[in-house]
């Protein structure tokens, strides 16, 4: 199930281009477009859904895949210390709402986060 004028569902569909770097039955990994760090990478459910949480209520497994697709590509990417971040809402900095998981890495990061 997608939403037709949802941008990430958009780019799982190949109507808008992205640079993917990994995609399967279930999750799509493409790079950020605005990177904020050398190594920015989303990782998202092909299936529309809102948030994260959203996902956690109705496919646990499906979390588990996208940590799994953001572990192996931290590896594939040759990145030994790496941030992932999950923003669910408009307040937490949330701004596409389909679900998705950002890979960060390459550099050192702050705590806490801004």
């Amino acid at each position: 199930m997608s939403d037709q004028n949802c941008l990430f569902c958009k780019i799982v569909s190949g109507q808008i281009p992205a640079t993917i770097i990994e995609k399967n039955d279930r999750v799509t990994a493409f790079n950020d477009i605005t990177p904020q760090a050398p190594i920015h990478v989303l990782i998202i459910p092909n299936q529309h859904f809102t948030t994260m949480a959203q996902v956690a209520e109705n496919d646990l497994k499906l979390v588990g895949e996208i940590i799994e697709m953001a572990d192996k590509l931290a590896k594939q990417l040759g990145v030994q210390s790496y941030r992932t971040n999950i923003n669910t809402g408009a307040d937490a900095g949330q701004s596409v709402f389909h679900a998705h998981l950002h890979l960060l890495g390459g550099r050192a990061f702050a705590w806490p986060p801004g």
